[in-house]
């Protein structure tokens, strides 16, 4: 499995560090044959089962799980059993099960928290293929390898089961489905969530995402995963769910209102650093290199689709602030000097919605430079719009509130355009394809002669 650093569309080193390209895993033996003689083949699947007390249910639903996976996983595997700082005898417990059934180990934890465990026991496994699911079993197990499959082959990033989706088959109570139900609605408002369900047990991800995801995962307890599923769709990360059939544990020591508290704080946290930039999402950006939108087609802008959307749209909100602005200055100036005002604010709003929405650009790096060449295009537009109210005022000694309103409207039309090509080709410009372009054009170098190298010439391969 390739660990180093893909060529970008061009086929020239990435500039930044990013994933390898997708690949499907080598068949392997499920008994571990056909590596080294006396090295037995790292596992496939590492699936964790994060537990903090729970001595009554452990024992059962390893040996239930290993059961499973004996009889019907293509791969070697192992089990995971993470013990977050459990005060019953689940340790002796775990340790027992990790000595007498064979591919379970035992990690102890000293402090609390199913995020903590998760990423300690990711962060040091061996295994391309990662999972959690908790102790309780609730969902059918014969969705496992449906889960892990596009992991597997190459085709998907992390993968999810969905208690939610329209084929998933659930048994719980009234107020579990509508704590999950809103709890969903609300990601999907406030951090535009699309994935169905974020809470299910039952999750997997590909190592070498992990090791670049989890590093910017804050929350060490029940938001973890929801943290982690947001900043993989927000990097362009591919998530697939299944659905699963679930039943609920009534048991279950889970504190609803508690979790759901610090499940709103965590939404919070993350949504205003989405919203600031202060996350570096950017290292994941394209992460393979084998995006199809990243090809050069002739005649097929790239992204061009997905910018006029975006730019649409923040037009079509910066027309109505502009307006509104408009309105409110000119109850106590002149129509001149509540234009100037009105497209000032409206310009700085608009060039940085247009910088985090239409461009993709995050981060504060180039900030101002990009506010002060968006400064210039509000000056193009403030003449087109002025000229169009000098012109009427010309044409109509006291016009109509509703005619500057309309005039206005057209003028913004106008200017739109022109604003639209000077952003995507001054202000925020692809330097990414530009430098691909340049790099498809430029003719070959010549080779250089080749020198006999010394031992010590670091050129010398090693």
């Amino acid at each position: 499995m390739p660990t180093d650093a893909s060529p970008g569309p061009s086929g020239a080193p990435a500039s930044r560090a990013e994933l390898p390209t997708r690949a499907h895993l080598p068949v392997q033996d499920p008994h571990g044959h056909g590596g080294p003689r006396d090295e037995p083949a790292a596992p496939v699947l590492d699936i964790v089962i994060p537990v903090h007390n729970e001595e009554k249910d452990l024992p059962p639903s390893v040996r239930r799980l290993h059961d499973h996976l004996t009889r019907t996983f293509p791969y070697r595997f192992r089990i995971t059993i993470a013990d977050n700082a459990s005060t019953d005898t689940t340790p002796r417990i775990g340790a027992g099960l990790a000595a007498h059934v064979p591919d379970v180990t035992y990690v102890r934890l000293e402090e609390k928290g199913r995020g903590r465990a998760l990423r300690t026991v990711w962060s040091a496994s061996d295994a391309p293929v990662l999972a959690y699911m908790d102790v309780d079993l609730s969902t059918d197990l014969n969705a496992l390898l449906p889960l892990v499959a596009p992991l597997i082959s190459g085709h998907s990033d992390l993968a999810i089961g969905s208690r939610l989706a329209r084929a998933a088959r659930v048994v719980r109570g009234p107020k579990r489905e509508f704590v999950s139900r809103s709890y969903n609605l609300v990601l999907r408002g406030s951090l535009h969530a699309r994935f169905s369900d974020a809470q299910c047990g039952f999750k997997a991800l590909r190592a070498d995402v992990a090791r670049e995801l989890l590093p910017l995962v804050e929350d060490t307890g029940w938001f973890f995963d929801t943290e982690m599923l947001v900043l993989a769709q927000r990097a362009g990360l591919r998530i697939h769910e299944v659905p699963v059939d679930w039943i609920d544990d009534p048991e279950s020591t889970v504190r609803i209102l508690r979790t759901a508290t610090d499940d709103l704080r965590g939404v919070w946290r993350v949504g205003r650093a989405l919203a600031v930039g202060a996350l570096p999402l950017d290292r994941l950006a394209r992460p393979f290199g084998d995006d199809p939108r990243d090809r050069e087609l002739p005649g097929v802008p790239g992204g061009l689709a997905r910018q006029l959307v975006g730019f649409c749209a923040v037009g079509v909100l910066s027309t109505l602030f502009h307006l509104l602005l408009y309105s409110g200055f000119r109850t106590f100036t002149g129509s001149q000097a509540a234009n100037a005002g009105a497209l000032l604010l409206s310009a700085v709003a608009t060039t940085a919605a247009n910088r985090r929405l239409t461009f993709g650009v995050r981060g504060r790096a180039h900030a101002v430079r990009h506010q002060a060449q968006g400064l210039l295009v509000f000056a193009i537009g403030l003449a087109l719009t002025s000229g169009s109210l000098a012109a009427l005022d010309a044409a109509t000694r006291q016009p109509a509130h509703s005619a500057e309103l309309a005039v206005l409207v057209g003028a913004n039309l106008a200017a739109t355009v022109l604003r639209f090509l000077l952003l995507r080709s001054w202000v925020f410009p692809d330097r990414t394809r530009a430098t691909a372009r340049t790099r498809l054009t430029e003719p070959p170098r010549p080779a250089e002669p080749e020198h006999p190298t010394s031992p010590h010439d670091p050129r010398t391969p090693r």
